[in-house]
């Protein structure tokens, strides 16, 4: 009858317990739920600005190979344009030269012209006094033919000369004429290849200055992430403090109901149970000391019999009691998935120049970095294995705090594509 009494009184004050425990827990669950509600409102501004980052590093790719193509394209007009600059030089020395030739060519012309002109004026105006004198004194008739034939062979020297020299300054001047053609097609090309030059040389400062618009909006854009992850990891840090707040009050509400209990139980212990008289099938009045002793007396069985009730109802309430505290136990700390370590938000990585500062270093644990399986997350040591959406990582690098797992991917277009997401995070080691 005691152990009843005491059972009783126990589940009043569990009862009792419960109910102020979940009175102080009220105002818990609304800042929980608020904060929740910021973090969920941070992740999504988060997830905007990623995908903002996102989008305006493809268009700054963009550029950036439309810049590389109008340097490769400045660089080839730079070098056609020194060669055309070389060209023209030559042309124009070669025309000097032409010229100068030409001048030469003409003045030889004169020379001969003008000593053919005297030694036909005096052959033919002074010719028949110089032919008898020439016949005169000639010593045969041989003799004289053969100054005849020197004086025509003269006569024809000088035509045949005065010929190559009109021939000759008639192929200077047809080269003349060409190398200036060629000079003014180079003079041409120069001017165009100048022009555009300039024209090329305007795109790349416009491209340029594109490409620093783009960078100053992604380091907005990433200062903006970055205000909101701290956001979001003090809201995770607030539902932390929070939980083991409410955790906190619930143990302490235990805590309380169990001193009842104990406090309860020790102001039983001289209470002595009313003696059971089996031929008036009543409960002596003397030792009856409260209307509830007889309540509980007139609930009892008539084959109750003490020792064995009490015996089986400790041992239903002790399993009872344990089989709760265990539920409660793997439900908030593991499964069968391993320990749970809660809902964490997922960005990938490469081992890119971009992703990284320089490209193809290892891990800070050492290790090289390999896709499916290396993640980078501080607050665990290396070789923690994480369960993610049904794939097991293991914690090979550094670089985002704890709450935060970047994953390893094998290409900077995957990392880009995987995005900003949110996952159930189970430590298997």
């Amino acid at each position: 009858m005691k152990m009843k009494k005491v059972l009783v009184l126990l589940l009043t004050c569990i009862m009792t317990a419960g109910s102020f425990g979940t009175v102080v827990s009220a105002s818990t669950e609304d800042q929980i739920a608020a904060a929740q509600a910021q973090k969920q409102e941070a992740q999504a501004g988060l997830a905007q600005a990623q995908a903002n980052i996102s989008s305006l590093e493809s268009k700054k790719q963009e550029l950036e190979a439309y810049l590389a193509e109008l340097d490769a394209q400045y660089n080839e007009l730079t070098n056609s344009i020194s060669q055309l600059s070389v060209e023209a030089a030559e042309k124009e020395e070669e025309l000097k030269k032409v010229q100068a030739e030409l001048e030469k060519a003409k003045k030889t012309a004169e020379n001969q012209y003008e000593a053919m002109k005297i030694r036909i004026v005096y052959m033919y105006e002074k010719g028949g006094t110089s032919m008898l004198e020439t016949l005169l004194a000639s010593e045969s008739i041989a003799d004289f033919l053969n100054q005849a034939e020197n004086i025509s062979k003269i006569s024809e020297y000088d035509r045949d000369m005065l010929k190559k020299y009109e021939a000759t300054q008639a192929n200077i001047q047809e080269h003349e004429q060409k190398v200036e053609e060629e000079s003014a097609s180079i003079s041409e090309l120069l001017t165009e290849k100048s022009s555009k030059q300039q024209e090329v040389q305007a795109m790349v400062e416009n491209t340029s200055s594109d490409i620093s618009s783009y960078v100053n909006q992604i380091s907005a854009s990433q200062e903006e992430a970055s205000a909101l992850m701290a956001q979001v990891n003090s809201a995770d840090s607030s539902i932390s403090a929070l939980m083991q707040q409410a955790a906190a009050e619930e143990a302490a509400a235990q805590a309380a109901a169990q001193e009842e209990a104990a406090a309860e139980d020790a102001s039983d212990e001289g209470y002595e149970e009313p003696e059971f008289d089996p031929e008036t099938d009543t409960m002596d009045s003397e030792s009856s000391s409260t209307s509830s002793d007889i309540i509980v007396e007139e609930e009892a069985p008539e084959s109750y019999e003490e020792e064995s009730y009490d015996e089986s109802y400790e041992e239903s309430y002790e399993d009872t009691s344990d089989d709760t505290y265990t539920e409660d136990t793997s439900s908030s700390e593991s499964s069968g998935q391993g320990t749970y370590l809660g809902n964490f938000m997922l960005t990938a990585y490469c081992n890119c120049a971009q992703c990284c500062g320089t490209a193809g270093n290892p891990t800070a644990s050492g290790a090289m970095p390999t896709a499916g399986h290396t993640v980078a997350m501080a607050g665990v040591p290396f070789g923690t294995q994480l369960l993610i959406n049904g794939t097991v990582y293991t914690v090979e690098d550094l670089g985002t705090p704890y709450g935060h797992v970047d994953i390893y991917c094998g290409s900077h277009e995957e990392a880009l594509s995987f995005g900003l997401q949110y996952a159930d995070v189970y430590q298997l080691n």
